[in-house]
């Protein structure tokens, strides 16, 4: 009993900040606040397009796909995974591939290895600082890049993505963003109702003529500001139960009681959920089954299935990343012709270590593969191939930077050219194995190595426990726990 409460002492202060991380209380904007103007006829896909709850490039609604993003957002353990893959792990969208999405990938807690698997799964993933801090600064940002890059091997240039923890960000922050060669951030908030004439629920659009969401709760913005050309906001849309605008969720919407109950109704956030499925933005952890301390309910996870089952019954839903959604949202065509959209195939990054050069700090695998050789300051463990302590933004300098200074080239050196010749800054390295025909949705362990080698072993998190404490931890924390009792005693017969 003692251990399980340790555990969940520790556990509740993630779950408390996860929970109150992309919640609001009402509309975060309005048309005054918002002062938006734009001129579809200069703004024009795929470089610029206007804030419109209206489908891109004038196409009609009933040619237009209803597309459910879904993303999560923290650290990446096999328990957040697990957690994805109950819900996506066993679907498919209408050309018989498994749905993608997108992961905001904090430092803290992160498995790295796992980080690549996801990736070359095909799934995106992107930036949400190192310490999971709101209103990040730069090296928050940039730190996470560079770890992500150095100790993941993401592509520098796939990594595009930002969202803010806590949905806490600036004027400053997306022009920080927006320098540092990012595509697109998606910390706002769509908090009008789409039924509502006022309705901020847009289409992902460019800065090129300010913001539109927000206007009420983030300073300097909207009115015009900020100008930042090409840059994209993509805005959270929330849901509404029967109290309309006064009964808002955003992110994890299992988690707030509907139509002001006091206590959680699945069968009612299920019924308002079907009435805007847009997008579905989580927090894995709370829905992990292998997690200790988490013990999310089979009625919960249960009823996010019959939600995305209801999603799939209905005529051309697509569960996709922001990444294929922006992709589609450029150069929009209707549903006759999507089979021609790259983004929404069956594909996944191509791994081909053949082709591939040593370069400072790695060495060759087994898979003929690179591995990064980690340094003393971010040593990583064998079963876990995650460093002992954790990166922090005061650390990241200690990482080999890019010659150019240019954030958006890769840290260490390419190592081969992608086979199409493009993209030179983002060439996929240090990948810890060929994953490719795993399953799609990522966490697996993919397929031996063609070359007859024995792949590398499943992940098992942590030293295999899914949590653990250190050597000699449980023993200390015993001794502790019985000094303290004493101590207590002790006061309490002096009283």
């Amino acid at each position: 009993m003692l251990l399980r409460s340790l555990l969940l002492a520790a556990v509740a202060p993630l779950l408390a900040l996860a929970q109150d991380d992309g919640s609001v209380t009402g509309a975060t904007s309005s048309a005054a606040a918002a002062g938006y103007s734009c001129d579809p006829t200069k703004c024009k896909l795929p470089t610029c397009n206007c804030a419109s709850p209206n489908p891109p490039g004038g196409l009609n609604g009933s040619d237009v796909p209803m597309f459910v993003v879904f993303t999560a957002d923290d650290a990446v353990q096999s328990y957040t995974l697990d957690a994805v893959n109950q819900f996506l792990g066993h679907r498919q969208n209408p050309n018989g591939c498994q749905p993608k999405m997108t992961y905001y990938v904090s430092i803290n807690f992160t498995n790295f290895t796992l980080v690549t698997d996801w990736y070359v799964a095909g799934n995106e993933i992107a930036d949400h600082t190192m310490t999971h801090v709101g209103d990040p600064p730069q090296d928050e940002v940039d730190g996470n890049l560079i770890v992500l890059n150095a100790l993941a091997g993401i592509p520098l240039s796939s990594i595009q993505g930002f969202r803010a923890p806590f949905l806490n960000y600036s004027v400053d922050t997306l022009k920080m963003l927006a320098g540092a060669g990012f595509t697109y951030d998606s910390s706002s908030a769509a908090a009008i109702p789409v039924t509502d004439p006022g309705t901020d629920a847009y289409w992902p659009y460019t800065l090129d003529n300010g913001m539109a969401n927000d206007c009420l709760d983030v300073e300097g913005s909207c009115k015009g500001q900020p100008v930042l050309p090409g840059f994209w906001e993509f805005p959270m849309y929330a849901y509404f139960d029967q109290r309309g605008e006064n009964g808002i969720h955003l992110m994890d919407p299992w988690l707030d009681n509907a139509n002001g109950e006091n206590a959680i109704n699945d069968t009612a956030t299920l019924e308002y959920m079907k009435a805007t499925p847009i997008g579905l933005y989580t927090h894995p952890i709370h829905l992990s089954t292998t997690y200790p301390g988490v013990n999310p309910s089979n009625s919960t996870i249960n009823m996010i299935n019959q939600f995305l089952d209801w999603v799939q019954e209905q005529q051309n839903v697509w569960i996709v990343s922001n990444e294929q959604l922006l992709a589609w949202v450029k150069n929009p065509v209707p549903i006759s012709q999507l089979d021609t959209v790259e983004a929404l195939k069956c594909s996944t990054p191509q791994v081909d270590c053949s082709r591939r050069r040593y370069v400072t700090g790695y060495r060759r695998m087994r898979t003929g593969c690179c591995r990064i050789v980690r340094s003393q300051t971010f040593r990583s463990t064998p079963a876990t191939d995650a460093p002992t302590s954790s990166p922090r933004p005061t650390t990241r300098t200690q990482l080999k930077k890019s010659p150019t200074g240019n954030k958006r080239a890769s840290v260490f050196p390419p190592i081969a050219p992608h086979p199409s010749g493009t993209r030179s800054a983002g060439n996929v390295f240090a990948l810890g194995r060929v994953a490719n025909g795993a399953n799609l949705t990522g966490g697996g362990t993919g397929p031996s190595d063609p070359s007859g080698s024995p792949s590398a072993a499943s992940y098992v998190p942590f030293n295999g426990r899914g949590f653990a404490l250190p050597s000699g931890a449980l023993y200390a924390t015993l001794f502790g726990a019985v000094g303290a009792l004493i101590g207590v005693f002790g006061v309490v017969g002096m009283i």
